[in-house]
């Protein structure tokens, strides 16, 4: 294709604001307009120029609809009943998945349904429900890479069923507090236990030290999501509205795994139907380094995950690793020195690190970064 032929370069336009702004030039030519409500700009779209323009989940009146495709515009019309927006421009938030909870259940939260629908879906086979879980979670992963433009993140992995209420909560409590005040933006699976406590960690990062052990106390009375989600959830939101100016942090969950609810203390939460797109997006994204808390089948996938690209230097300079918790991963689940063979005689073998505390951790990643 010739420079005089080639298509103008893609432009995303993800509000109204947006929208209008580009109006005032009369041309859309090459742009992707993205989960916006264009019923009130029929005028606009009447008099612009939308060749080569892509709309994805646009609301439009019929004319507008027949003019901009008429003007060599592709258009991917929002799809009916859904209980999500596949072509959604932003990543979630606690508030938006759990819409409805105090009034109706758990069971009736966008999340819930969402769940619902992805079992419902995944069971019967259905090629359109495919495609539709597909674009939802390309689009969820353009919206993370907007938000973390920039950011040095930090992946804070462990198990779902470290219960609040115990020091092993508190402790990762703690670490992600410290990461988040280093001025890194913490990472984590976006679930329960260790996940939900690393998020909580960066949402008491800007508050007093005190603010924690009290968040820890009130969320001490709904240990687990089980065997009551809404119960579980709404001790979160309680401390939310006791302590509203949290700091901001990441939650990567996925349906996939939609028993284990997402947890309401990561500010930005980017949910996938794909877990295996959810665990590589998480886990390529943390590029100050990667902590893994103990855990179990899930967290050793996690670091095997991170090791591979690390291994080939696929990614560049390897990521560091810190294990924590000498005993569990060198006994319970030996993962430790599984991971140093590997990395014998490869770069990776000086950004992994075994340590006993999740109070070693800030230091054994500013070490491995140095080496």
């Amino acid at each position: 294709m010739s420079a005089e032929t080639a298509p103008p370069p893609a432009r995303e336009i993800e509000t109204l604001e947006e929208f209008d702004r580009v109006a005032l030039t009369g041309s859309f030519a090459g742009y992707r307009v993205q989960a916006v409500d264009l019923t009130d700009r029929t005028f606009a779209l009447l008099v612009a120029d939308t060749t080569q323009a892509v709309f994805l989940g646009c609301l439009m009146e019929p004319q507008a609809l027949a003019h901009v495709r008429a003007g060599g515009a592709l258009v991917f019309p929002p799809v009916p009943h859904l209980p999500f927006d596949p072509y959604r421009a932003t990543l979630y938030s606690p508030t938006e998945l759990y819409a409805d909870l105090a009034a109706a259940g758990y069971e009736h939260t966008p999340d819930a349904r969402a769940y619902d629908w992805y079992r419902q879906s995944a069971a019967g086979g259905d090629l359109l429900a495919s495609m539709l879980r597909s674009i939802h979670d390309d689009a969820v992963t353009d919206a993370l890479d907007e938000h973390l433009a920039g950011a040095r993140v930090v992946g804070v992995m462990g198990g779902h069923a470290m219960k609040r209420g115990t020091d092993a909560y508190a402790g990762a409590a703690r670490l992600g507090r410290d990461l988040a005040r280093a001025g890194l933006t913490v990472a984590t699976g976006g679930g329960p236990g260790a996940m939900e406590a690393a998020n909580l960690g960066a949402y008491a990062a800007p508050q007093q030290d005190v603010m924690l052990g009290k968040a820890l106390s009130v969320l001490g009375s709904a240990p687990s999501f089980r065997p009551s989600v809404g119960e579980w959830a709404a001790t979160a939101f309680e401390v939310r509205e006791r302590w509203p100016e949290g700091g901001t942090s990441l939650g990567v969950p996925t349906w996939f795994y939609g028993h284990e609810p997402p947890n309401a203390f990561a500010s930005h939460i980017a949910k996938f139907f794909a877990n295996s797109v959810r665990e590589d997006t998480l886990l390529a994204r943390c590029n100050s380094g990667v902590v893994f808390l103990p855990g179990a089948a899930g967290t050793v996938q996690e670091i095997f995950d991170a090791a591979t690209p690390n291994y080939y230097s696929a990614r560049g300079e390897p990521t560091p690793m810190v294990l924590v918790d000498r005993a569990h991963w060198t006994t319970e689940l030996p993962a430790w020195p599984l991971l140093s063979a590997l990395a014998r005689d490869h770069a990776m073998a000086w950004r992994i690190a075994l340590v006993d505390s999740v109070t070693e951790v800030p230091d054994a990643l500013v070490r491995l970064a140095e080496k």
